[in-house]
């Protein structure tokens, strides 16, 4: 690979206490001879002024040991095969095998390896608290959950999704004990924030304070904790920070991330008098990112995790080509909530009517459940306080929890609702299992059809409902949705005839294994919104690039309701999901929460 001669600025200390960007004291200049190229070494300046040597040569080696076998980037990045399960690496446990293990026979033994793509295992390092999202060692797997081999292995039935919590570290991670003992080869991994500064401007995502005091070899001090006192936030105005997690990005591809998922990067650059949110900074950090793994792993895609409204949180996919290449569609799940229980559609129509990827290179990830809650914030410019009042409410009376964010202001507000998605979609009026499955899949078909990579949480797939008990023994609101199975238990409950955890299972694996046939379902294929009614019913049209359609029309009412023939296709009059032909002519049918997929077949 070429080396390119640039000016650098050599580096010495990095991190100033109560304003935590990049210092250099030695200002001399020095020509070297770069290992990068000029767009990565573009991007670095973006995001410290100049470029570090240290980031440089250490990219510079990622470059280097690049598989040049691998080749260029895929022709296509996805297509209508790609689902995404969302799980844990113990989500099911069985004797006798890791829980890696036991997850996938579980998989293979039900064939839904016929019907998902890939699987998201979230954290699955060693941790110290929030299920995983506070790592002890980036490079290990717990051994509680199994090994590299259990992952390797489950790569060869599924594509594999990883998490790379760069946010924060566990506080009992080597880094940051050897930044408190006073190990000079940690020193500025973590900032050391004065109490004093005026911090009232930094956006919040819990309740819970922004400074955390811990005892040091040099004294006490106050460490940047956004999420948690065992979250530690790491120091990205040090670029060796930057550079270990660059190394662990490719090291998760080179294990066999197809899909590499951003958790929090929103929060990523810290500078006082800013909200900390989406800066500058962190946009070049998500593009370096990209084009490290576009050189040395292509294919891997790049997936930004941000709560937050839905203007901001379509800003990573950048120009369309150099930042993420799918966002989380955050504002789905409360908008579908919403829907169902007001029975008003309108919002819903309207939101969907503005959804447009930059380019063929960028799509959503449509998901409604996931280990997190449903995001309250994203609601944001779209639907009134009252209504967001009315919906919590709502989810209160079906036995959910709602957690709180810290506001400039001192206050607290709504940031998620925590309830299982079944739960919270369930009728208060008429609890027959038959029909809380019919309003459940009702949200999951919409979801499944949509433009973009669908994305399915486990507790969706197996329709389970809320774990009260796990909140109660953890004083954790998030356990709500996070239930984790012995496998006897799981089949047994999988099993009960008359249970709606085996009427939802069957439900999901139907509308999966019809999604995975329909070329229009191909995130790139177009998607053109009907105008409906808005008083429960909604529609789309996706369209390949070679004409083939489908129609997406769904009733979210307790009433018998019908879409006038009109409004679809004449040539598209047969039900996929239905195995039903509705002929030229007549109204379309649609019983209560009911969704139908129509084709030209």
């Amino acid at each position: 690979m070429p080396a390119y001669t640039l000016t650098c600025q050599r580096v010495v200390r990095f991190g100033i206490p109560g304003c935590p960007r990049l210092q250099t004291t030695d200002s001399r200049l020095q020509k070297i001879d770069m290992p990068i190229d000029a767009p990565t070494s573009s991007l670095i300046e973006e995001i410290y002024g100049s470029v570090p040597e240290v980031l440089a040569e250490g990219i510079g080696r990622l470059y280097d040991q690049a598989d040049r076998s691998i080749g260029d980037q895929p022709a296509e990045l996805w297509n209508e095969r790609d689902v995404v399960l969302i799980t844990y690496a113990d989500q099911v446990r069985h004797a006798g095998e890791t829980p890696l293990r036991a997850q996938h026979r579980f998989l293979l033994d039900h064939s839904l390896d016929e019907v998902l793509r890939c699987v998201h295992l979230l954290p699955f390092c060693p941790f110290t608290s929030d299920d995983g999202f506070s790592v002890v060692d980036y490079l290990a797997v717990d051994p509680a959950v199994g090994s590299w081999d259990d992952i390797a292995a489950l790569g060869e039935s599924f594509d594999l999704m990883f998490d790379l919590v760069l946010n924060h570290a566990s506080q009992q991670h080597q880094w940051f004990q050897g930044f408190l003992e006073g190990d000079e080869q940690y020193a500025d991994f973590f900032i050391d924030q004065d109490p004093a500064a005026d911090l009232s401007q930094v956006v919040r995502p819990r309740s819970l304070p922004l400074l955390t005091p811990f005892d040091s070899s040099t004294g006490n001090k106050h460490i940047w904790t956004t999420f948690s006192a065992d979250q530690v936030d790491l120091n990205y105005a040090n670029p060796r920070v930057m550079l270990a997690m660059l190394e662990t990005l490719v090291e998760y591809a080179r294990r066999g991330a197809r899909i590499i998922r951003l958790d929090a990067i929103a929060f990523l650059w810290k500078q006082i008098g800013t909200s900390c949110l989406h800066l500058p900074q962190t946009h070049a950090a998500v593009k370096l990112m990209r084009c490290v793994l576009d050189r040395v792993m292509p294919g891997t895609l790049v997936l930004t995790e941000t709560n937050v409204p839905h203007t901001e949180n379509i800003s990573y996919f950048g120009n369309g080509h150099d930042e993420a290449h799918m966002v989380y569609q955050f504002s789905l799940p409360p908008l579908l909530l919403d829907a169902i229980h007001s029975g008003d559609t309108s919002v819903l129509r309207q939101w969907l009517g503005t959804l447009e990827p930059p380019s063929s290179e960028t799509t959503f990830f449509n998901f409604t459940a996931s280990h997190d809650g449903i995001g309250v914030r994203p609601l944001e410019g779209l639907v009134s306080d009252e209504r967001v009042d009315r919906l919590v409410q709502a989810v209160l009376e079906r036995g959910g929890r709602v957690s709180t964010r810290r506001k400039p202001d001192g206050s607290d507000s709504p940031y998620e609702l925590n309830i299982t998605y079944l739960s919270a979609v369930s009728s208060q009026t008429d609890p027959r299992p038959a029909v809380n499955t019919r309003r459940f899949l009702a949200t999951q078909a919409i979801m499944l059809a949509m433009q973009g990579v669908p994305a399915v949480y486990f507790h969706s797939l197996v329709g389970s409902p809320n774990d009260v008990r796990g909140v109660e023994s953890s004083q954790q609101n998030r356990r709500i949705n996070r239930h984790k199975y012995d496998r006897g238990e799981l089949e047994r409950a999988l099993s009960e005839t008359t249970g709606i955890q085996r009427r939802v299972f069957q439900g999901y694996r139907r509308l999966l294994e019809v999604r995975r046939t329909q070329p229009a379902f191909h995130p790139n294929a177009a998607q053109r919104v009907m105008d409906l009614p808005g008083d429960g019913l909604v529609g789309f049209v996706r369209t390949t690039a070679s004409g083939e359609s489908l129609a997406v029309v769904a009733n979210l009412t307790d009433q018998p309701r019908s879409v006038e023939r009109s409004m679809v296709d004449a040539e598209l009059c047969y039900d996929e999901l239905a195995e039903q032909r509705i002929y030229r002519g007549e109204a379309i049918p649609l019983r209560p929460f009911q969704v139908r997929w129509m084709t030209a077949n």
